[in-house]
């Protein structure tokens, strides 16, 4: 419980849409795109990081089980 409540404090993650929340965690892990390719080919990922393509299912799963984050997060 002391360490959750000390990364909430110093590490928050934004309550913001899907996609800002996956850039920031994206960032503060040090993965870049061509890192994520069980969510998709390069073309796909990369719609979904720019907001022409929304998160599936599947993908939502892949994020938050190599992010370690709920699945809330990306919904």
């Amino acid at each position: 419980m002391v360490i959750e409540e000390y990364e909430n404090e110093h590490y928050p993650i934004p309550e913001e849409n899907p996609i800002e929340c996956l850039n920031f965690l994206m960032e503060e892990h040090g993965v870049r795109q061509k890192d994520l390719s069980e969510i998709g080919s390069q073309g796909v990922v990369s719609e979904i990081l720019i907001g022409k393509r929304k998160l599936n299912t599947r993908q939502i799963k892949v994020l938050s089980k190599r992010f370690n984050v709920s699945p809330a997060v990306f919904i």
